[in-house]
């Protein structure tokens, strides 16, 4: 059983990389699906990736944005949350009306080239499937290089 629940998280943490990545969705070059606690059981499931910007050539990264759209049914006291976070700033937002087809708005974090992190999170037990799309821009809103890794998913 212990062998059963890891490879389930290793496949889970393997399709949110890609998903995360952009590779298992159609759209946007930077967004992704996953569901949150498939089997429903935890109050506490957290994914925590980390997204570098970098100048691809379009110019010196000034901020990320990033946004969530719960595709979930409505559930009373369930949510999803988006937060970032980048040395001593963070912002968060969350899918307020559960499978209604709508993202949140975007939040915007000012951190300059490198690392940021990304949070999802629930509000309670259940699973959540969610879509988010994340993008690195310049001062000017022109698109700059964008990658991503997960670093947990459960």
């Amino acid at each position: 059983m212990m062998q059963s629940r890891f490879l389930k998280k290793l496949s889970i943490s393997i399709c949110m990389v890609m998903c995360m990545s952009g590779y298992a969705t159609i759209g946007s070059a930077h967004s992704g699906s996953a569901t949150m606690d498939p089997e429903g059981i935890s109050r506490t499931f957290t994914g925590l990736a980390f997204i570098t910007c970098f100048d691809d050539g379009n110019g010196e990264p000034h901020h990320l944005i990033a946004r969530i759209r719960d595709n979930s049914p409505p559930v009373s006291g369930l949510l999803t949350n988006l937060q970032l976070y980048k040395g001593d700033q963070a912002v968060s937002i969350s899918d307020t009306i559960s499978g209604d087809a709508d993202f949140s708005p975007f939040v915007t974090l000012h951190g300059g080239p490198g690392v940021y992190w990304l949070i999802v999170n629930k509000t309670n037990k259940g699973a959540r499937s969610f879509d988010i799309d994340w993008h690195c821009n310049t001062i000017t809103d022109v698109h700059t290089g964008t990658d991503i890794g997960v670093a947990q998913f459960e």
